[in-house]
């Protein structure tokens, strides 16, 4: 997106240490476009780690983001952690006693986004039950950035070119999905999901599918009832309110190429509704956006990899996406 106005550095946190996050941050830079960026981290980490995959990275501290759009073009600003890492770090072998400086960064990254000091931030990787042995007690991201934004329902929406997913719900099992679908539920992620398609990406009018929860949309109750229950009138009621929104859609139907032509983001019951399609479509390319926050904060779709984190052999693709799609979402709000 062209913006004429002068761009602010997006902040880049470390991540789960032992997974894949360092390794990808020194490729995105190495194929650095013109969003410039700093990662929140160890120096001495990503040090090592540009040495071990030997990847040709530079990487220079700062003091402030300030200072990163001037270090950018010749090395990757690296603004130090506030909480040091507690364990040595291996690839691959997670120690839930950095946990403390995996969410340091994190709280870091929001408290510059809200004093207006940098556009943005992407936020690498976590792995939730490794932080939870720590004494983290949200499910994940998400939910631990509404924490910060004063409560504020947070939403996670996936991203590629041609198709956005939300999942109504999210991190539960699924057994537990049916009794955690609310009629308010689906109405509350409708309504964020449409103020940021027009805030965040540039539609005027946008549309939203609904997925059914059932096969076939409940085939008239004859396979379950919360379509008829839950799902459509809370479709009624985002539509009285002026929301271009159509479903309960049977999720067998609604992502092929034709189906989503007809919609700009769909609202899926459940997790994997959401993202089974959007990985087999672009599994390297996704882009987890957290909506309704006052800030703005992208994701790679992917987690973080310790079978892999060794071996030098991880896609930054992602993580490239991620930045390039936080940037335009800076200087849209900017905008409004």
């Amino acid at each position: 997106m062209n913006n004429p106005r002068e761009c602010l550095p997006i902040a880049l946190t470390m991540g789960e240490p032992a997974g894949i996050g360092g390794e990808i941050a020194l490729k995105a830079w190495v194929k650095r476009g013109q969003v410039p960026f700093f990662a929140i981290d160890s120096l001495e980490r990503l040090r090592d780690l540009a040495a071990r995959f030997a990847i040709p990275c530079p990487i220079q501290a700062i003091s402030s983001p300030a200072e990163a759009g001037a270090v950018f073009a010749q090395a990757l600003p690296v603004l130090p952690l506030p909480v040091p890492l507690a364990a040595p770090v291996s690839p691959g072998a997670p120690d839930e006693r950095n946990g403390p400086a995996v969410v340091g960064a994190i709280d870091l990254a929001v408290s510059l986004a809200r004093a207006g000091r940098i556009d943005g931030f992407v936020t690498n990787p976590i792995n939730k039950a490794v932080l939870q042995k720590s004494g983290f007690a949200f499910p994940g991201h998400t939910e631990y950035l509404g924490h910060l934004a004063g409560g504020k329902p947070a939403i996670m929406m996936l991203a590629i070119a041609g198709l956005r997913v939300v999942p109504v719900t999210v991190h539960l099992a699924l057994r537990d999905v049916p009794h955690a679908l609310t009629h308010d539920a689906i109405v509350t992620c409708g309504r964020i999901v449409a103020a940021a398609l027009e805030t965040d990406f540039g539609l005027k009018t946008p549309r939203i599918a609904v997925a059914a929860l059932n096969p076939h949309a409940g085939e008239n109750g004859v396979m379950g009832s919360e379509e008829s229950s839950i799902i459509a009138p809370a479709i009624a009621q985002l539509a009285a309110e002026g929301i271009a929104v159509t479903g309960p859609s049977p999720a067998d139907t609604l992502f092929h190429a034709d189906a989503r032509a007809r919609f700009d983001a769909a609202l899926c019951m459940y997790h994997d509704q959401a993202l089974i399609p959007l990985k087999t479509l672009d599994f390297a390319g996704g882009v987890n956006v957290t909506l309704g926050l006052p800030f703005v904060r992208c994701s790679p779709d992917h987690g973080t990899a310790f079978d892999i984190a060794a071996k030098g052999i991880a896609d930054p693709s992602s993580l490239i996406a991620a930045l390039a799609m936080a940037a335009d979402m800076a200087a849209r709000r900017a905008h409004v």
